[in-house]
């Protein structure tokens, strides 16, 4: 029994002492690291590497053609090894506020940076991030301010006939609260799902900060998931760990429009909300923006409020529902009804920019009233953070 027990010590130690080389026993590498001027170093520590690149959004861009358009992808620059084996690049301008994502590219292979724990997934990528705070950018951070509850919730859709899961940020003091609350309802792109805005888009970053400064009314903001043969975000189903992919079917035949409704019945009936027109608003991204603007003008007396932000226009020639057909005619009993916000925004070298410029012409030829916020550059997330939180504060007022 004594030789069982010291056997049993020996064995704990032994653990205990592999858990801390593990731990404790690599090499300490601050990446990246932010220099008071807001210039950005990053390390590597990959000794027996040939060649180590950094790809990043703060990375002049290069124009790529892919199967879904012309988009704006980051460049790369080298890195330096140094006498450790440690891999070295430094921006050579400080870095504007924004947040950044990057990934390492070791003789090819994209990585991760290993000494950075925050990372985002955006399809079915998964990147590296930080913040280089002031301006704009201090909506992205968590500050000192009363924070709102971010919820996964399950609904049961009766047009599509399937539970399906929707992310849920309630304002700071709803749970407290007796009021009765507007809704936004918010929108991913292709390839998106529940997760990106809560993830990518900062949105409960952004409310929280904006309600704080009293620039936004507190709200409910819904996001959707728009891949209407998805119960939920990739890993969050009973589909288990599959690899996601943009090549989402049904995601732009009208079923996503058709079965809006399902939301909105569920939101109105269990949580406080204003049960009206006035009260609601929808807003999206790419091909959010483009449900977005066909469930609006679908259901127009659902939504008060109307953002298309880097949105899709026209459906595809695939794209056989009677959601696409009339649509000046569903125009023209939308905009009777006097929306009290049409807000569009796009970059501009993004690769929709003509189809929304073809989109305002049509409604400036119909002397409707809408709002034009353009941006620089293209097809991205910083344009949709930028979007979101100058969209919010008009909304409920």
């Amino acid at each position: 029994m004594k030789k069982l027990m010291t056997f049993a010590i020996f064995l704990m130690i032994s653990v205990a002492t592999f858990a801390q080389q593990a731990l404790w026993g690599g090499q300490e590498i601050v990446s990246p690291e932010i220099k008071a001027d807001n210039t950005v170093t990053f390390r590597l520590n990959a000794p027996q590497a040939i060649k180590v690149e950094i790809t990043g959004d703060f990375l002049a861009p290069t124009k790529t053609e892919t199967p879904y358009g012309v988009f704006d992808l980051p460049g790369t620059a080298d890195l330096i090894k140094n006498e450790k084996g440690v891999w070295e690049y430094t921006t050579p301008e400080p870095l504007q506020p924004e947040l950044y994502s990057y990934t390492f590219i070791v003789d090819g292979a994209k990585v991760t940076d290993p000494s950075n724990v925050y990372m985002i997934r955006d399809v079915a990528s998964v990147t590296s991030v930080f913040i280089i705070g002031g301006e704009r950018a201090d909506l992205y951070k968590v500050n000192s301010v009363p924070h709102g509850t971010v919820a996964r919730r399950w609904y049961e859709s009766s047009t599509l006939k399937i539970t399906r899961r929707l992310t849920i940020y309630t304002p700071a003091g709803y749970e407290a609260s007796k009021e009765n609350y507007p809704v936004l309802y918010l929108l991913h792109g292709m390839g998106g799902d529940e997760e990106a805005w809560i993830a990518l888009g900062r949105t409960a970053q952004i409310l929280d900060n904006l309600i704080a400064q009293g620039k936004a009314k507190p709200m409910i903001i819904v996001m959707t998931n728009g891949n209407v043969e998805q119960e939920a975000a990739p890993g969050e189903s009973a589909l288990g760990f599959y690899k996601p992919s943009m090549r989402m079917t049904r995601t732009m035949d009208g079923d996503m429009e058709q079965s809006f409704p399902d939301i909105v019945n569920f939101i109105d009936n269990n949580y406080r909300t204003l049960k009206q027109k006035s009260g609601r608003a929808i807003c999206g991204l790419s091909m959010g923006g483009f449900h977005s603007l066909h469930i609006s003008k679908e259901y127009p007396d659902m939504f008060d409020y109307i953002g298309l932000f880097s949105a899709a226009i026209i459906p595809n020639e695939n794209a056989k529902s009677a959601v696409y057909e009339n649509l000046e005619e569903k125009l023209k009993v939308q905009f009777a009804k006097n929306p009290k916000l049409y807000w569009i925004a796009i970059g501009k070298t993004d690769f929709l920019y003509k189809a929304n410029e073809d989109y305002r012409k049509l409604l400036d030829n119909k002397g409707y009233k809408y709002i034009y916020y353009e941006t620089g550059e293209g097809h991205i997330w910083k344009n949709w953070r930028i979007y979101l939180s100058e969209f919010v504060p008009l909304l409920f007022r």
